[in-house]
């Protein structure tokens, strides 16, 4: 068995990494993290059978992984704990406050010879899978648009809505490392970075309405939305191609199932979402691949490192020259 310790049991921890690393063959979540009385009375009725420790506890515990879902700010200082204990380690997104930063987090750990991923976890969405599915009926892919929107008005009491630099919080880390990383997944690296970066709900501190439009080395423009004061919201995805258009309206069902306490099986994943294909009104409805974020830690109780961290890091720099951009409001080269 891999016996896991999980730090931290926020939405992350709660939502994604328990319940997937609980529902892969051969993972034993043996230790959980997590301060506040109300996570840890959750934690102990979900996993009854898991540790609740601390941090030094936790690293004290004969482990084979360690989970960091934890606030952003942590990231790196955790991370460099299992490192040294030897333990391989997967990082929530954003990997890290900084490109340097995980540069760096990447070199210590392959020096000590540990495995290092990053949860990037909507690689294995429903409709990020069916894009690429289909990429290659559209002919030559001239813009690619995607979009993460929510009607959220008011600001809520937590370390993503905080200003200090140090947290990362705001929408550009959080939905824009999602963003990002599937731009650059479909249509590899960045050219050119543009930003717009705004702060729309009353005694916001942080980015909560977010454009970011980038060339990628191969001529493909991704135009790129988060927001959470999006009172309507637009597609999805939207690819325009030489040959067609793909457009798919909705969210990938999975993290809703996970917080509703389904878990991966017979099933998993299915949606009756459709997609358009074609050009005009001349489309035809494509289903939506099965989501897969169970594929995620099978792959590494497989021995396998299911994200490479180097893109991570890639990301980071592209959210960078996005700060950069809306700051300066100029176009950056990377």
């Amino acid at each position: 068995m891999t016996r896991v310790g999980l730090l931290g049991y926020g939405i992350a921890g709660r939502v994604f990494h328990a319940p997937l690393i609980t529902s892969t063959e051969g993972m034993d979540l043996v230790a959980i993290v997590t301060a506040n009385p109300e996570r840890q009375a959750q934690a102990r009725a979900a996993h009854p059978d898991a540790k609740i420790v601390t941090a030094d506890e936790l690293f004290d515990l004969d482990l084979d992984l360690v989970v960091v879902a934890t606030p952003n700010r942590t990231h790196v200082e955790y991370a460099k704990r299992a490192i040294a204990k030897g333990v391989a380690v997967v990082v929530d997104k954003p990997f890290a406050p900084s490109s340097a930063e995980a540069a760096e987090l990447i070199t210590t750990a392959r020096a000590a010879n540990v495995p290092l991923t990053v949860f990037q976890n909507r690689r294995w969405d429903s409709d990020f899978l069916t894009l690429r599915k289909v990429t290659a009926q559209l002919g030559e892919v001239r813009r690619f648009e995607s979009r993460f929107e929510r009607w959220v008005p008011e600001i809520w009491d937590n370390w993503r809505e905080f200003g200090d630099p140090a947290e990362a919080g705001g929408l550009l880390y959080d939905l824009g490392a999602h963003l990002v990383d599937q731009a650059v997944q479909l249509f590899g690296p960045v050219r050119t970075v543009y930003a717009e970066l705004d702060r729309r709900r009353p005694n916001a501190q942080v980015d909560d309405d977010v454009f970011v439009a980038l060339t990628h080395e191969n001529g493909v423009r991704s135009h790129l939305w988060a927001s959470a004061h999006a009172a309507n919201h637009g597609p999805r995805f939207r690819v325009l191609g030489s040959e067609g258009a793909f457009e798919i309206d909705g969210l990938d069902e999975q993290e809703d199932a996970l917080a509703a306490g389904r878990r991966p099986g017979r099933d998993w994943g299915r949606e009756d979402r459709t997609g358009r294909l074609g050009v005009l009104d001349e489309t035809v409805e494509v289903a939506v691949e099965p989501g897969a974020y169970q594929q995620f830690y099978a792959e590494i109780q497989a021995g396998r490192v299911p994200v490479d961290p180097a893109g991570a890091v890639a990301a980071l720099k592209v959210i960078e020259a996005a700060f950069l951009s809306a700051r300066e409001n100029e176009v950056v080269e990377l």
